[in-house]
């Protein structure tokens, strides 16, 4: 990296600000900034607002004694932002103009312009909640709108809006409409500055391909080598498709003058610098989009652009992030293709068919809408701040994302049941690291164990160092159920300069270690258990919302807190222990896939999660509501046993729930007294509303179910209630009375014997009788106070219907005489008087003696 000396022959010329397009926006946004106005700059790439506005403001006095700040939301941007302005201030790096990103700093006390990532901002803010020797803040490249920005955004407008009015604000985007930022702001001046760039050619591929991005790149590369004499910038979706990409380019015959580069967030600053200076040979410069803003790469007039990029995604309802890799938005591929257009017209080849262009989202979703909020929300915690909504959001969170936010944080113990900072919270909040990792670093410094866990946490947040190795350990070499454990092991074996990645795994360990060896907290009484263990138990502490329960005859497979099912992936040596922690998880598709694990022990679990819940349910076998007693961690099972089931109103309403299914076949088998009266009241509601009889619909019967089920567990002890008894005690006396005479269940037949009058909804009340037994009847009997003749299924001595009638006196009159032939002849002993309307009805159909 350039440190600033005068001598070196690409400092010959002076800067100046005038030579930048931003130039014209000047005078007016130092006015603003000297009158403590906000300025909200939206310029274009190339306009010169990073390099050409912080020089500009300290030249006119505009910010004050005080410290100007300058925010980048990337390391690389940050570092290369400072050099960049060291230079073009004729200073050494460190001096006047410095940096501060986690875990490397070049400042001093005269430095006045400071560049440093959203995330120092942040943590400046917890220890210096006013920014008391700051004048001035830009916030650089706002249209990413990360998460940490907008908390940013939010926190200095409280400041100046409560105690620091003259504090100084410069809020600039490359993209972003100025106009809502400045609303939000309240009082600030919205300035548009006009940028300079070329024309960049853009050439969209004929149709989609389904290769490989590699091959894809590798293909177009030769094409595109030709098109300029520059350097050419490749944007691909991770460090994955980079090193895949590499091979293949490397794969076919280049030009001796080519050379190709890797850039990504990850890489060692020296190797960032490397491809960031000046160079006699053409650059192939594989990048993720961490080149896509803040940072400038002279010399590049060609880019491709594979139009992806890997975005984290939180699903607040199963506290799991995922990794996606997606289509960029319409707004970064223009910033993407901009970079060929910096010095000199340019071509920026897309990988994408012209047709599909538009169908993409024209800019990338905010961060706080998609992503995990439980670092800000400690961070909100430990400004202060108790009501996540009555902050100054320019996107406010969604409700869904603060919940599972306080939810992580209480079971990592930093807030209370009340929101408020723990202890441990509040030493949680020391550590620049995400809450799970400064809950890890906090309870290995408790067990002694910090230089194991710090290399854990530098693994599970930097970029794996074994991703393209295999993570099997040799057959001699002893291996833990902790996939962890393991990769510790193996790192202290590797040869960092063999492995850059690890190399750096094991600086930012060591920043770690540093940082935790500071804290002063007591020892806990497990110091004594092995090393492994007490790994496993700093784990379970940052991770209490990822245990799962392995299946039953499956060493693969599991159920994690939250129901979501899980796998474990072949690179992990956990295949024993009914319980073990996902650490790294991928959690797309039905199972999320688990690529680091660790097996723990269930007296490790926090008692507090711990509950036992007595759970009936339906045995459909048995046909009743049985009952176990579970014991839960949170909401995952960990083990059940019978235990008797006693009507309660839990075991009603699940017995209701299956029983109502088929009320009916909860009548008893052999009574049809209960359908009879049923039929009969729904008969005279019907027929005679003016009786007011209280209905008895489907609901009601369900109603006298849901009563039964109060005192009963199992089907058959409903089918053996007394439901006649129930449904009649809805009914009074008189109502009853009423019942009996208008719709009578039995009837008395001229014979003497009884005959059941059955209801049916849609048709006619029924009789069946012998015509013997109604001999003597002249008219059709009469329900419903006489409105509705009873339908008369008269049958002959086979107990078959001869006649089906509601005419009696017509019956008797025209077509008797007919039947009386036949049946007379068929059943000579059998009774058929001439004149049946006149005739004594016999019992048995005989003769009367």
């Amino acid at each position: 990296m350039p440190d600033g000396r005068a001598d070196e022959p690409w400092r010959s010329e002076p800067w100046r600000s005038e030579a930048l397009p931003v130039a014209q926006c000047i005078p007016e946004i130092v006015a603003a900034v000297k009158a403590s106005i906000p300025v909200v700059l939206k310029a274009p790439p190339g306009a010169g607002k990073t390099t050409g506005l912080p020089p500009a403001l300290i030249r006119h006095n505009a910010v004050g004694d005080g410290e100007l700040l300058l925010i980048q939301p990337r390391r690389l941007a940050a570092r290369s932002a400072a050099a960049r302005l060291a230079y073009l201030m004729n200073s050494r790096l460190g001096d006047e103009v410095g940096y501060q990103v986690r875990f490397d700093q070049c400042t001093s006390s005269s430095t006045r312009l400071i560049a440093m990532t959203t995330g120092i901002l942040l943590r400046r803010l917890q220890h210096d909640p006013l920014l008391e020797n700051v004048s001035c803040v830009i916030l650089d490249e706002f249209h990413e709108r990360s998460l940490e920005i907008d908390l940013a955004l939010g926190m200095i407008h409280r400041i100046r809006t409560t105690l620091r009015p003259e504090l100084k604000l410069i809020v600039m985007s490359a993209t972003l409409d100025p106009a809502p930022i400045a609303a939000f702001l309240g009082d600030a001046k919205a300035i548009t500055s006009e940028g300079r760039s070329y024309a960049v050619d853009i050439r969209y591929a004929k149709a989609p391909s389904r290769d490989w991005i590699d091959q894809q790149v590798a293909s177009i590369l030769p094409e595109a080598l030709n098109a300029t004499h520059g350097h050419l910038l490749v944007f691909l979706p991770g460090v994955g498709e980079i090193h895949r990409t590499r091979r293949a380019t490397e794969s076919i015959r280049l030009p001796k003058n080519c050379v190709i580069s890797e850039l990504y967030g990850d890489l060692a600053p020296k190797d960032q610098d490397a491809v960031l200076a000046p160079s006699d040979g053409r650059k192939i410069i594989l990048s993720t989009n961490v080149a896509e803003t803040s940072i400038t790469i002279p010399g590049v007039t060609c880019v491709i652009d594979s139009g992806q990029a890997r975005v984290m995604r939180f699903d607040p309802h199963v506290g799991l992030p995922r990794l996606e890799r997606e289509p960029i938005s319409q707004a970064s591929a223009d910033q993407r293709a901009g970079r060929a257009g910096r010095t000199e017209p340019g071509v920026c080849y897309r990988l994408w068919p012209a047709a599909s262009h538009h169908a993409r989202r024209e800019r990338d979703t905010p961060e706080i809408h998609r992503g995990d909020f439980s670092s800000a929300l400690l961070t909100l915690v430990t400004w202060g701040e108790r009501d996540v909504f009555a902050f100054p959001w320019l996107t406010p969170p969604t409700p869904e994302a603060v919940n599972s936010a306080s939810r992580l944080l209480r079971n990592l113990n930093a807030i209370d049941a009340d929101g408020r900072m723990t202890e441990t919270g509040s030493l949680m909040a020391i550590l620049p690291l995400h809450p799970r990792m400064a809950r890890l670093m906090v309870e290995a410094k408790r067990l002694d164990l910090v230089e194991d866990a710090a290399i854990a946490a530098a693994l599970l947040t930097e970029r794996d160092p074994f991703s393209n190795q295999s993570t099997q350990i040799a057959p001699e070499t002893t291996y833990h159920q902790c996939d962890v454990a393991n990769r510790i092991d193996r790192l202290r074996t590797v040869d960092g300069h063999a492995q850059p990645a690890a190399a750096h795994v094991i600086r930012v360990a060591n920043q770690i270690q540093r940082m935790t060896n500071a804290l002063q907290l007591d020892r806990s009484s497990n110091i004594d258990a092995d090393r492994v263990e007490r790994l496993k138990r700093t784990l379970l502490t940052a991770y209490p919302d990822r245990v799962a329960r392995r299946r039953t005859g499956s060493d693969q497979r599991g159920v994690m807190v939250g129901g979501k099912g899980v796998y474990l992936d072949s690179s992990s040596r956990v295949r024993t222990g009914e319980l073990f922690l996902c650490i790294d998880v991928d959690s797309g598709g039905t199972e999320a896939r688990v690529r680091m694990a660790s097996t723990i022990e269930q007296s490790w679990l926090n008692p507090q999660l711990i509950h036992d819940i007595d759970e009936p349910f339906f045995n459909p076998t048995l046909k009743s509501v049985v009952s176990r007693r579970r014991r839960y961690y949170d909401d995952l099972m960990l083990a059940e046993s019978p235990i008797s089931c006693k009507p309660n109103e839990e075991v009603a309403s699940i017995l209701f729930q299956h029983a109502k299914l088929n009320v009916g076949a909860m009548f008893p088998a052999k009574d049809t007294n209960i359908q009879s009266f049923i039929s009969r009241i729904r008969f005279l509601t019907k027929q005679m509303p003016e009786l007011n009889l209280p209905a008895l619909n489907d609901f009601d019967v369900e109603d006298v179910l849901q009563s039964l089920c109060q005192s009963r567990v199992s089907l058959n002890e409903l089918q053996a209630a007394p439901w006649l008894d129930h449904l009649r005690g809805r009914y009074d006396y008189e109502q009853t009375q009423l019942i009996e005479k208008h719709a009578p269940q039995r009837i008395t037949l001229p014979s003497g014997n009884t005959a059941e009058i059955k209801y049916s909804e849609g048709k006619p009340p029924m009789l069946e009788a012998r015509i013997q037994e109604v001999f003597g009847w002249k008219l059709t009997p009469r329900v419903a106070g006489g409105r509705v003749a009873v339908q008369m299924h008269l049958l002959g001595p086979n107990h078959r219907p001869q006649q089906i009638t509601e005419d009696l006196e017509n019956f008797w009159k025209v077509t008797y005489a007919e039947i009386r032939k036949e049946l007379k002849r068929r059943y000579p002993k059998h009774y058929w008087p001439d004149d049946p309307a006149e005739a004594k009805a016999t019992r048995n159909g005989l003769k009367p003696k």
